[in-house]
């Protein structure tokens, strides 16, 4: 049997700091309090996404994978991730800050975790005025510069502080500090791994445990970069019915599709899958015939074996993320 788009059920996490834009923007559907993401595309063991519709409805990345090796990662990817999938696909909403924090790399996280690192981007689609993102520092700093700030707990006025708004794009590399601020909606693109050290937390109490949350301090140090930037935003093109570049890195490529009307897709020589995350309006993606539906806050994955597709909005001029291997 052929493979055809396919569409995942998200998995839910409660945070702390979890919105309610999850709901009220991109109307997903769960009843707990609290919740901060929505795992699109996950092969993260025990938060796995099923497949939701057609005939392979209820199986796993991993499953298909096995199943259909090359034809569903593209030789290139699965040469060099066998069965595991290589991204995870997020949405993530904020009612409160998240904790400051910081990834570790490659190297160190297989070291540690038996994982991969976790770099990640973020591109915002809804932001409150006056909302703010962390990224980074806004004065160079050395280790003990740093841990002062952190003993007299004023690591806020060394981070980079940026008031964001919609369309806002930035690539978070592993050892860059970074947080979200409260009312923020974005899509997060990442490597798949679940590994963060948390830095700084405003010593809030959970409401779940009634405790506070665990600080990873002394697992952080050896991570963070402590050099400073003159730019954390990503800067791009938005050319109409092409795909424009947003950021490519050794461990994924997105691009911005804003489209407006019909636009058809060619991705014979790309030899990776692809991912649509639809951040704006509604669209239509035709491929052997079938037409698949794809509005704001959906996700859909198209396995490397599908070479050619066409997309047709909905009425309204539509933004996709673009994402591929």
């Amino acid at each position: 049997m052929k493979l055809y788009p396919l569409k995942f059920s998200p998995v839910f996490s409660y945070r702390l700091w979890g919105g309610e834009k999850l709901k009220t923007v991109l109307n997903k559907k769960f009843s707990e309090n609290n919740i901060g993401e929505s795992w699109e595309i996950s092969d993260i063991k025990n938060r796995e996404t099923l497949v939701s519709k057609g005939i392979y409805k209820g199986k796993t990345l991993r499953s298909l994978i096995e199943e259909f090796k090359e034809d569903f990662l593209g030789n290139k990817v699965y040469q060099q991730f066998g069965n595991e999938f290589p991204l995870l696909i997020k949405f993530i909403a904020t009612k409160k800050p998240i904790s400051i924090q910081v990834h570790p790399s490659n190297e160190i996280a297989k070291e540690r975790h038996n994982s991969f690192g976790k770099n990640e981007m973020w591109y915002v689609m809804e932001a409150d005025k006056n909302t703010e993102l962390i990224v980074g520092f806004n004065k160079e700093l050395d280790k003990e510069g740093y841990k002062k700030h952190l003993d007299e707990g004023s690591i806020l006025e060394v981070l980079h502080h940026e008031k964001v708004a919609e369309g806002d794009t930035f690539y978070i590399p592993t050892g860059r500090v970074h947080a979200i601020g409260a009312g923020v909606l974005l899509a997060e693109i990442q490597q798949t791994s679940d590994i963060t050290y948390r830095i700084y937390d405003y010593d809030r109490v959970d409401a779940k445990t009634g405790k506070l949350r665990d600080l990873h301090n002394d697992l952080a140090i050896d991570v963070i970069d402590f050099n400073c930037y003159d730019s954390y935003k990503t800067p791009y093109e938005t050319k109409l019915n092409t795909s424009n570049k947003l950021v490519h890195s050794p461990y994924f490529n997105t691009n911005i599709l804003i489209i407006d009307g019909g636009l058809k897709k060619d991705y014979s020589k790309l030899d990776s899958f692809v991912i649509y995350i639809c951040v704006e309006g509604q669209l239509e993606i035709e491929h052997n015939n079938e037409k698949y539906q794809l509005i704001k806050g959906e996700t859909i994955l198209l396995p490397a074996s599908i070479n050619n597709v066409e997309l047709q909005t909905v009425s309204v001029k539509s933004k996709l993320l673009e994402v591929y291997l």
